[in-house]
């Protein structure tokens, strides 16, 4: 595994004319950061060493570099998901080779279904911490980085999450906070689900995010993270709702998210 992870980093550092240490993963229908990107080139994952390949609707597959500011990046639009069928090692296996390539800052994105009643539609939430409940940890099998026991009391920087907040009240963007439930999925959520998701202290859940940020926290990579708010699961407000939906939702937020995400990795 670890040699599969270098041959894939050394194949990009061939490819690559930058040094990024900036790295964004980009969720449903939160890729109108890519258009932000100044002095991109691209390499799509089909060309990648023992990359996946996303198979999901409104997931391009490719890994973009360029500038987003003063700062050079390393976007990754469309992610891989356990429902998919991959295995966690190949769901987290972009992250590890973000490492190799000296990434020290990861921002991860999604669409999730809010739970906690006082969220609406269209909110962004920064994700403070999560629970876990993937039937598989990405960590399971052979230790190949850091910790075998990695900490996780800190999953989220709080200082990111503190430059995150101030650039939302110098813009006048209203964010909300919480925590987010990663599940596996492909079905959304019952109505009981979501009615013991939040008894158990989720305030959102999605079918992502958490193995990234479990793998790059056990690489020493700082992460933030936020979500859109694309449907609700609260009670008396839960309504049928298609993927459809959620990109839509998930689009009608773009902008705001864009703001946020590009200053806070300028000030990252």
């Amino acid at each position: 595994m670890l040699e599969r992870i270098k041959e894939t980093a050394s194949f990009l550092k061939n490819k690559m004319h930058t040094a990024p240490e900036t790295a964004i993963i980009l969720g449903t229908g939160l890729g109108s950061l890519v258009g932000e990107i100044t002095g991109k080139y691209e390499i799509s994952y089909e060309e990648i060493p023992d990359f996946p390949v996303s198979t999901v609707e409104g997931h391009s597959g490719k890994l973009i570099f360029g500038k987003l500011g003063n700062k050079d990046i390393m976007a990754m639009q469309g992610r891989f998901h356990y429902y998919e069928g991959y295995s966690m090692k190949e769901v987290t296996f972009p992250v590890r080779v973000m490492k190799e390539l000296g990434i020290r800052t990861l921002f991860v994105s999604n669409a999730s279904g809010g739970m906690n009643p006082d969220f609406q539609i269209g909110d962004l939430m920064i994700i403070t911490d999560h629970i876990n409940q993937f039937p598989e940890h990405p960590l399971r099998g052979k230790n190949l980085y850091g910790d075998r026991f990695p900490d996780m009391s800190e999953a989220y920087s709080k200082e990111l999450i503190a430059k995150a907040k101030k650039i939302a009240r110098e813009k006048g963007i209203k964010l909300q906070e919480g925590v987010y439930v990663g599940v596996q999925g492909p079905t959304f959520e019952t109505p009981s689900e979501y009615k013991l998701f939040r008894i158990m202290g989720g305030d959102a859940v999605g079918m992502s995010t958490v193995p990234e940020v479990i793998v790059a926290n056990h690489c020493k990579i700082n992460v933030f993270g936020i979500s859109v708010i694309t449907d609700l699961g609260v009670e008396g407000k839960i309504v049928e709702v298609s993927h459809q939906d959620v990109q839509k939702a998930a689009n009608a937020a773009q902008p705001l998210m864009t703001d946020i995400m590009r200053e806070l990795i300028n000030r990252a």
